[in-house]
């Protein structure tokens, strides 16, 4: 269904439970810098009344999602540590070209987002099956389908706004090219690397 062209390596979820602590750090920031995408699509992209709609919704939701991991940090005793650099996006955000036309970058956005939230959605379905940490496992269950939901609207966003053709050669391109950096990826206990 997610359409991805390469999946994540079961063995990913063994390097995460060594340290659960990262995962949920590294997870409670990838929920903010999602708000924080919703906020930007808003901003630069106002005219878009039915995007500005769904993206103030998720505002809210990403949000509540962070507050959700963070009570998670919290319960086991631990702090948040600091943000880091998230590899799988810096490389993903290097496959289309600066500049086009406003329809073109806002279309290339929604692809970015779609598969990240795609990505994520994979994650949190494998750390829903495999963690021997049933309570968290249950978590990330709860979780894996608010991720399905994201990638489809903002999948659905790009078809709407973008000519459909060019949208669905781009989603493909974009998905060949992200099964490629993950080949590199999966060997650290982040959401995404």
């Amino acid at each position: 269904m997610l359409g991805l062209k390469l999946p994540t390596d079961p063995r990913w979820v063994n390097i995460v439970e060594k340290n659960i602590e990262e995962i949920l750090t590294d997870h409670a920031y990838c929920e903010q810098k999602a708000t924080s995408t919703a906020i930007s699509l808003i901003v630069s992209f106002p005219e878009y009344t039915e995007l500005v709609t769904e993206m103030t919704a998720l505002v809210k939701e990403e949000i509540s999602h962070f507050k959700m991991v963070h009570d998670k940090i919290i319960e086991r005793g631990w702090v948040l540590g600091r943000d880091r650099k998230d590899e799988y996006v810096v490389a993903l955000h290097k496959f289309f070209p600066k500049g086009g036309s406003r329809t073109t970058q806002l279309v290339h956005r929604l692809l970015y987002a779609a598969l990240i939230e795609a990505r994520s959605c994979e994650r949190f379905r494998l750390l829903s099956e495999e963690l021997e940490d049933k309570e968290l496992a249950e978590f990330y269950r709860k979780l894996m389908v608010s991720e399905a939901n994201h990638y489809t609207m903002f999948l659905g966003f790009a078809r709407q706004y973008g000519n459909r053709e060019d949208v669905d050669k781009k989603w493909q391109n974009l998905l060949d090219y992200e099964a490629e950096i993950m080949k590199d990826l999966g060997k650290k206990e982040t959401i995404h690397g």
